[in-house]
């Protein structure tokens, strides 16, 4: 069976916020079905790293999420500002969450949150040989703590449930996958 795609027939925005979109569109299903509210969320696009230091360990913050009340344990990472590259903006994030610069940077994975409801896309990247060098540079409202993991100890966090961002765990899975290769 081919699966087609769905025609855009109209789309009506209902809220343009800077970290989201809510927007209806009108569309029209291979089956000539009219479907006239399917909801889409855009988001800017975001990077995530796997990012090893010189001495091969895993970096990772920890920070607090509201619209899930949890303190998370994830991977650095962050919202790809205006027109800059995905590559770019990982080694920004990563200066600016971590004060981190590395030796190495590849592209690993891009990943769709969740492309049932919203538009945007997440790029992993791989990056080693980590050094401190600079002081954090959080955002205004960003508290997070840098916490380094050696691979075992990140496996086991995975095995154990203890990364609830699902994401985080995917850049993770491909991040063990470079690692393996090294």
């Amino acid at each position: 069976m081919i699966i087609e795609k769905w025609q855009k027939l109209a789309s009506k925005y209902l809220v343009r916020e800077k970290w989201a979109t809510l927007r209806v569109d009108e569309v029209k299903l291979p089956d000539g079905i009219i479907k006239d509210d399917y909801y889409v969320l855009e988001y800017p696009n975001w990077v995530n790293a796997i990012a090893l230091t010189a001495e091969g360990k895993i970096i990772m913050v920890r920070q607090y999420r509201h619209a899930a009340d949890i303190v998370s344990l994830e991977v650095p990472g962050g919202v790809i500002d205006g027109d800059e590259s995905p590559e770019f903006a990982v080694k920004r994030e990563l200066l600016e969450e971590t004060g981190y610069s590395f030796e190495t940077c590849k592209f690993i994975a891009e990943l769709y949150p969740n492309p049932a409801t919203s538009n945007n896309r997440t790029f992993t990247y791989f990056l080693t040989g980590g050094v401190k060098t600079h002081e954090q540079h959080l955002d205004e409202h960003e508290i997070l703590n840098v916490e380094e993991y050696t691979v075992e100890e990140v496996r086991q966090l995975i095995r154990n449930n203890k990364i609830a961002q699902a994401l985080h765990v995917a850049a993770l899975w491909y991040g063990l996958a470079e690692i393996e290769k090294l």
